[in-house]
């Protein structure tokens, strides 16, 4: 077995040197991580206190090595649960207060820039990290610095195991996740005209068509591929934040916008996203028009408030919130009848088992991960205005023009009996 001695000195498994403390300050130290590991196991208000303290009356540079010391470790603790840097982002801000997430950015573009290698998926999300500011400005005193520390750290402590949808730093990347560059470029456009327009039938045509490319792209891509080969054969997951308010109607949207894609959403509510299982070239395709679709739910929303307060009726939480289910019902049902109608004037008879076999891969590849997921059942559907309201926004396009002149008008206007996606 190698030696090690001295300041040189690495770990074998990730290759990082630890930082060193002058003698004459390791008995404080030593005092300070443990009452930082006793904080994080234990949670109380004393046992947080006792940890700033100590870390406070630290030199800054012992401080700060003490705490990047164990604030990497957790990170990597998460990072082989599961978890990837926009999961916990999302956590951080949900739970905590926007010094935390400063916080966050700041640790996790100092650990993350420790790996010599990173999965393409990782190096967007740390890039949506940097935009939001790197914390330079904010300077508290040194004890409420420490305490927001542990407070993050407590977070990060306790987050369990999830299902990974990806490798972890350090190891070798996944191949990026094939895309045809043309054809999302052509979906985009056609989405960013849609959220500017302010003409909620032509929004709806618009999304309609990104729809009608995306699965023409999708059967383009079946008949030149054929038949998976093996179970899982080009299936991947992305998870994509499903956030308060109105979680549960953007996770009915989210499913919907994946099953007319082929692929399979499922939604975890606890911690605040929905896993999405397909086809590696769709994935891109369904986040970015579940984006854009959110983005139309809330325009339509405000424009209905304000009609609604012209009216004077006030509006409520309970009419937001069954304005956009009803809009993610009616806006889905209406994506995948134009994905059904485009598989049957487009793919011919020789493409229509490939595209059932790789349904079914994406179907088994999703209930390998997610061997225990339920069903739960539309919940707020209260406000018959706002029902009425998001139907009539969702179905409000005439979409009788070709190729999509089987569809029909949403209609309908009670709310859904059945179940939202699973979780």
């Amino acid at each position: 077995m190698p030696r090690e001695t001295g300041k040189t000195r690495k770990s074998h498994q990730d290759g990082r040197a630890p930082r060193d403390t002058p003698s004459g300050e390791r008995p404080a130290a030593d005092s300070a991580r443990d009452a930082l590991g006793a904080a994080l196991a234990e949670e109380t208000d004393r046992s947080l206190d006792t940890a700033a303290s100590l870390l406070a009356a630290l030199p800054a540079t012992t401080a700060h090595a003490l705490l990047a010391e164990r604030g990497t470790a957790l990170l990597g603790a998460a990072w082989r649960r599961g978890w990837e840097p926009a999961d916990l982002a999302r956590l951080v801000r949900r739970d905590l207060r926007p010094a935390h997430s400063l916080r966050y950015a700041v640790l996790v573009r100092e650990e993350t820039r420790r790996y010599a290698r990173l999965d393409p998926r990782w190096k967007a999300q740390l890039a949506d990290l940097d935009a939001g500011g790197t914390g330079e400005g904010i300077r508290p005193d040194r004890f409420s610095a420490a305490v927001e520390a542990v407070e993050l750290y407590r977070l990060l402590f306790k987050v369990p195991a999830i299902e990974p949808v990806g490798p972890p730093p350090g190891s070798v990347p996944t191949a990026p996740l094939p895309t045809d560059d043309r054809e999302l470029t052509r979906v985009r456009a056609l989405l960013a005209k849609a959220e500017a327009t302010a003409y909620p039938a032509e929004a709806e045509a618009l999304s309609a068509k990104a729809q009608e490319l995306m699965t023409r792209h999708r059967i383009d891509a079946a008949r030149l591929a054929g038949v998976p080969a093996g179970p899982g054969e080009g299936v991947a997951a992305c998870r994509i934040g499903v956030e308060p308010p109105y979680g549960e109607a953007q996770a009915i949207l989210l499913d919907a916008v994946a099953r007319a894609s082929g692929c399979r959403a499922v939604w975890n509510e606890e911690h605040g996203f929905s896993t999405v299982v397909g086809d590696a070239g769709d994935l891109a395709a369904v986040e970015l028009l579940h984006t854009s679709l959110l983005v139309q739910a809330h325009t339509a929303l405000t424009r209905a408030e304000a009609e609604t307060r012209a009216a004077g009726r006030r509006r409520t939480k309970t009419f937001r919130q069954s304005f956009l289910l009803a809009y993610a019902e009616h806006v889905g049902t209406r994506l995948e009848e134009t994905a059904e109608a485009v598989v049957t004037e487009a793919a011919e008879p020789e493409v229509l088992p490939v595209l059932a076999a790789r349904d079914v891969a994406v179907t088994e590849a999703t209930e390998r991960m997610f061997p225990k997921t339920k069903a739960a059942r539309v919940r707020g559907v209260s406000d018959e205005a706002g029902w009425r309201r998001g139907t009539e926004a969702a179905s409000r396009a005439d979409l009788n023009h070709q190729p999509l002149r089987r569809l029909r008008g949403g209609g309908g206007g009670e709310a859904p009996g059945g179940a939202s996606p699973a979780r």
